[in-house]
């Protein structure tokens, strides 16, 4: 049958990527934030990319994890175990801080938890690309013109509505 392998149709194998990016390090709310947020994600059938590293993006993780999900983190340094043990995919490119742009331009959609200035060279990143990006409790408001969002719900719903997983 055309379209179709024993992995499943091609629809049933593409999902949406969503990022989810954040602090390194964060408070305890915006990790509840952050795993609740990973848990709908992956319900929602997302494949969630991050970081890889701890705070923000291995609440996240942990999240996607607990609900059955795919976690991709895309790691600055050159080493793979580097990665939160929640990531499913490490990536280790050796790229620093640079690997952000490879974080937003893989992604459907982002969501920004927190943050310190890395989280802001992501959203202006997406921003620049065109990359759908909203805030949920995120540290800048009055610094850049987005979205936002009051709770994990409405963000998973209005990112998997844009990363084709809805």
């Amino acid at each position: 049958m055309a379209g179709r392998d024993r992995r499943g149709s091609v629809s049933e194998r593409r999902r949406g990527i969503v990022a989810v990016v954040g602090g390194s390090e964060c408070t305890a709310a915006e990790a509840s934030l952050a795993e609740e947020l990973g848990r709908r994600l992956a319900q929602g059938g997302a494949v969630v990319v991050c970081g890889g590293l701890t705070g923000v993006m291995e609440a996240v993780a942990r999240g996607v994890q607990a609900a059955g999900g795919l976690t991709i983190g895309i790691l600055p340094g050159n080493d793979a175990r580097d990665a939160n043990r929640y990531i499913d995919v490490p990536l280790a490119t050796g790229m620093g801080e640079m690997r952000n742009a490879l974080i937003v331009r893989v992604a459907g959609a982002i969501v920004a938890i927190g943050g310190g200035t890395g989280t802001l060279s992501e959203i202006a990143l997406a921003l620049r690309i065109g990359t759908p990006v909203v805030g949920l409790r995120d540290n800048f408001a009055g610094v850049t013109e987005l979205p936002r969002v009051a709770d994990a719900r409405a963000a998973a719903a209005w990112a998997l509505a844009r990363a084709g997983s809805a």
